[in-house]
């Protein structure tokens, strides 16, 4: 189950960090249906997508080690972070930013943001080699 999310994760978080770097507007405008209008906004977008390229790096990257320590911290950051986001896009929404995109963007978050919960929550109750005695 680990293993997949950290794949899963890796996968759309890589695709939509190259998005935002090599086409942020375009990324703006199916999500938000608005275009990015000031050189601030583009150096904004694009540093997010470098973080993005980040996270699905560090996602593929722990994949193997789905049991570790390591993957179960990153799990929790996941979880921070698509729940933050699910919020950060309905807030979009409210305030009357709507791109096509808007609302499976939400749902796409919440759904990773609920497995990766569930992933860091089975992980914390399970006995690992390297950890005899669970506190």
């Amino acid at each position: 189950m680990t293993r997949t999310l950290l794949v899963v994760m890796a996968v759309a978080e890589m695709l939509a960090g190259l998005a935002l770097l090599v086409v942020p507007s375009v990324v703006s405008v199916v999500l938000l249906g608005a275009p990015l209008d000031t050189p601030l906004a583009l150096v904004v977008v694009r540093l997010a997508g470098i973080a993005l390229c980040s996270l699905g790096a560090a996602c593929w990257l722990v994949r193997n080690d789905a049991g570790s320590h390591a993957a179960t911290g990153l799990l929790a950051a996941m979880w921070i972070y698509n729940a933050a986001v699910a919020v950060l896009l309905i807030y979009a929404g409210l305030v009357g930013l709507r791109g096509w995109a808007l609302w499976p963007a939400v749902v796409f978050h919440g759904a990773l943001a609920a497995w990766c919960g569930a992933g860091v929550r089975a992980s914390r109750f399970a006995v690992r080699p390297d950890s005899p005695t669970r506190r």
